[in-house]
């Protein structure tokens, strides 16, 4: 059974940074490519970043230069850094995966920008 459980959001003061986890389990975490997305209040989900399972990574144009994506294999962990947080980040964050041609996601983990 796959399994995507994230963390590491919270209330963050605006221009702040933010590393979000995700932990995978049920797949052999190294071989797939993980994703991040976001939704934001009464927004559709907007697709982040993604990472291959070689380390290649790509960013939506709103994650470009703020944002970096990250996975640690030996511990079937994907991580999310954000940094210089704008109040338009504040969103849910979830994390994703294709396995067997279905899409998992995680419950999600939400991110709140404050001044």
């Amino acid at each position: 059974q796959v399994q995507l459980v994230e963390s590491g959001g919270g209330l963050v003061q605006l221009g702040g940074s933010l590393r979000l986890s995700c932990a995978a389990s049920g797949i052999i975490f190294s071989l797939y490519t993980m994703k991040w997305y976001r939704q934001a209040p009464g927004q559709q989900r907007e697709w982040v970043a993604t990472i291959t399972n070689r380390g290649l990574t790509n960013y939506g144009d709103s994650a470009k230069g703020r944002f970096t994506i990250s996975r640690d294999n030996a511990k079937n962990t994907v991580y999310l850094q954000i940094n210089s947080l704008k109040f338009e980040d504040t969103a849910v964050f979830y994390c994703n995966t294709n396995y067997l041609r279905r899409e998992y996601w995680g419950q999600g983990t939400q991110v709140t920008v404050s001044s």
